[in-house]
């Protein structure tokens, strides 16, 4: 190996690509990986003896190349043991669409670089501004539903605000200067822009400073309504900064990364100070983490400012746990996509590094947090088990509901939980073929006949998984939504393909006792008494869950279809007028 800046690539005996990384030195890099101290802590080392079967390098000129090429090289061949920090799960951003001459800001999952165009074609670079990513959809709408509130900013879609003919109600309750009808300043949106924009970055007290003067300069000039209007935004702000803790006395803006490693799991923690406060804090658990602590800080750092596009929140200070390897070409890179000097530290002592002490115990915490989560679903998937007398263990359940409208436009839905997370790639809807008003078709059955509608929709997604389909493989536990025939139905439709799958109905039923109320049941194969179910018991939830969420995706898939058809009735009415 050289002794030069470059990537290294761990290849299996069959030669696929099994982990890319960077070094200053590929010599001194790859040789550490084979040190044979009882020290050696790497998670990555036992796996060498089995795997490996053969190591290729690539030399640079630099370590900021160094960097580029491993992101791209790790993009080409995906390799297994490589960190991926969003775990398969994509979290929501805010996006400022700059572009606009009246920008408006929306919540995203990604930017509009990353989307699919379906040509051959490259996408046009992406002007728009990004804010994130948030670590739960709760804490952007949030934040989303203050912006709006105070700042003024258009919500409407751009093909609203153009074809808009009168203002809508944001301006009635003095949320939207409809710049979509009404003559508004351009420099007063655009420093409403503006604000927004330092907001969502922390640089509250610079954004106090300016709106505080612009609120006296227009109590100076008698605009009384738009001096109320800073007013209320710097109470926004105090009330933000209210609920901020001080976590330094030199008020310099810092990103902190914390980590805490247990096994093959690594949890890292994002600690944002902005102005001696700490203004916010996320986590990321990544599995199956083998590679070691500062490779793991590296490719964080690659994958959450550079791959999300959230240089815009970078502050002048990084501070991490542990020096990465080619820190100097990470400093430099993220200098250049932050537009300012960013100063890459591993304090070891002093104010810093009792900050990062501080992120590894939020990492610490969040992984505890996470890891009790999961262990107190699995107890309540144990309890379901047990309750129902399930063979196996319930990883996967589905749920199907019925909907129509007066027999018309019926619609089977089908979703499907993976322990206590829906799946929403494995979520189908069928649209019934034999039962109730099909236009132009001999219906063979009355409308209206959820029986029959069930038997068809359980027959079509049962035959698929009774053949093997990849995409239709069945669960472990089926429910329909109903009682006794419902579940005879859904039984009958497994025999007929001769299946053997565990499947129980879920009833609302009313109960007379105590009071007039529903109560759910869950009806049992060979069992003549349905099982009633305490209204919070754990094993309730999540059969409930699922109830609910067939009944919504049914609903919704019947909806949709209507109207299509509405729309084309009207659209053949129209022509037959035309002719």
């Amino acid at each position: 190996m050289p002794a030069q800046p470059g990537v290294y690539l761990f290849k299996d005996r069959a030669g696929v690509v099994i982990y890319v990384g960077k070094a200053k030195s590929l010599r001194s890099r790859v040789r550490s990986y084979f040190l044979t101290s009882g020290s050696d802590d790497r998670y990555f080392i036992p796996l060498l003896d089995e795997q490996l079967g053969d190591i290729d390098s690539i030399v640079t000129s630099n370590e900021k190349e160094a960097l580029i090429l491993e992101n791209k090289l790790i993009k080409d061949h995906k390799p297994r043991f490589n960190v991926k920090l969003r775990d398969d799960k994509e979290f929501l951003s805010l996006r400022l669409d700059v572009s606009h001459p009246w920008p408006r800001l929306t919540m995203v999952r990604r930017s509009s670089t990353e989307k699919r165009t379906g040509t051959k074609r490259a996408p046009a670079r992406d002007t728009s501004r990004y804010f994130g990513p948030y670590h739960s959809g709760t804490a952007a709408r949030r934040t989303l539903h203050v912006i709006n509130k105070h700042f003024q900013l258009r919500t409407c879609t751009d093909k609203e605000f153009a074809s808009r003919t009168r203002p809508c109600l944001q301006y009635q309750i003095k949320r939207c200067p409809a710049p979509c009808v009404y003559d508004v300043d351009p420099k007063w949106y655009a420093e409403q822009v503006d604000s927004v924009a330092k907001f969502l970055v922390g640089r509250h007290n610079e954004l106090s400073v300016e709106l505080n003067a612009r609120m006296r300069d227009a109590s100076k000039e008698m605009k009384f309504e738009l001096a109320v209007v800073y007013r209320d935004q710097l109470r926004a702000i105090e009330n933000v900064k209210e609920g901020q803790h001080v976590v330094s006395n030199d008020a310099v803006d810092r990103d902190v990364i914390g980590l805490f490693r247990e096994g093959g799991a690594v949890e890292i923690a994002l600690l944002r100070v902005r102005g001696g406060k700490l203004a916010d804090v996320m986590t990321f658990l990544v599995k199956q983490a083998e590679i070691p602590d500062e490779e793991i800080v590296a490719a964080f750092l690659w994958e959450h400012y550079v791959t999300l596009d959230n240089a815009g929140f970078l502050a002048s200070e990084v501070l991490v746990p542990i020096m990465p390897e080619g820190a100097g070409g990470i400093e430099q890179w993220l200098s250049e996509r932050a537009g300012h000097r960013v100063h890459l530290l591993a304090p070891k002592r002093g104010d810093r590094a009792a900050i990062v002490a501080m992120a590894n115990e939020n990492a610490k915490h969040g992984f505890a947090e996470k890891r009790r989560a999961s262990t107190d679903l699995h107890e309540r998937l144990i309890k379901l088990q047990k309750t129902l007398r399930l063979e196996h263990f319930p990883h996967r359940i589905e749920c199907c509901d019925i909907s129509h409208l007066g027999g018309e436009g019926t619609v089977g839905s089908v979703v499907s939980m993976n322990d206590g997370v829906f799946e929403k790639k494995r979520y189908r809807t069928f649209h019934v073929r034999t039962v109730g008003a099909q236009p132009g078709d001999d219906a063979t059955s009355p409308g209206g006949d959820d029986y029959a509608a069930m038997r068809e929709v359980l027959a079509r997604r049962f035959r698929r998984g009774a053949n093997d389909e990849p995409k239709w493989s069945l669960p472990d536990l089926f429910v329909v939504d109903g009682g006794r025939g419902q579940l005879n139905v859904a039984l009958a439709a497994a025999r007929d393909l001769g299946l053997e799958l565990s499947i129980v109905g879920l009833a609302k039923e009313r109960e007379t006792v105590g009071g007039e109320q529903l109560t759910d049941r869950v009806y049992l194969p060979g069992q003549k008494n349905p099982i009633s179910l305490a209204r919070h018991s754990q094993e309730l939830f999540f059969l409930a869950q699922l109830r609910d969420e067939a009944h919504r995706f049914a609903n919704h898939a019947r909806e949709k279809l209507m109207k299509k058809r509405r729309f084309s009735k009207r659209s053949t009415s129209r022509r037959r007028a035309l002719w």
